[in-house]
């Protein structure tokens, strides 16, 4: 996988990609609406999201204001029958908005890179 590709790499040379703000690895590709979005997750969580896993979700929105963050959040949220926890979920269900296209990542604590200062 890509993320333990970059992980080594800054293990190896903290420093190999300073000019990088951030890598969002990104499992699936489709339309920015409520349906398409909430028809992909509930066809996927359960292969990525184990039965006592906990789970959060974070939604990042840009050049796309029609679909609202809570309620989108909410109707996700509600299909899937895991404990939700916002401060150290086990997993973390990313969708990234961007005008018409949206990608949904499925990560795990260990994928999540932080920049090293």
């Amino acid at each position: 996988m890509m993320i333990r590709k970059i992980q080594k790499i800054l293990k190896e040379n903290p420093h190999f990609f300073q000019y990088i703000l951030k890598i969002i690895p990104i499992d699936f590709v489709c339309e920015s609406n409520l349906k398409t979005l909430t028809n992909l997750i509930q066809n996927h969580y359960k292969t990525f999201i184990k039965e006592r896993d906990s789970f959060k979700i974070v939604l990042k929105r840009r050049k796309h204001k029609n679909i609202e963050r809570n309620a989108l959040i909410e109707r996700l949220a509600s299909g899937i029958n895991n404990k939700v926890d916002l401060e150290n979920p086990d997993k973390v269900i990313r969708i990234e908005i961007l005008g018409n296209f949206s990608g949904v990542s499925f990560l795990q604590k260990k994928d999540i890179i932080h920049k090293v200062d």
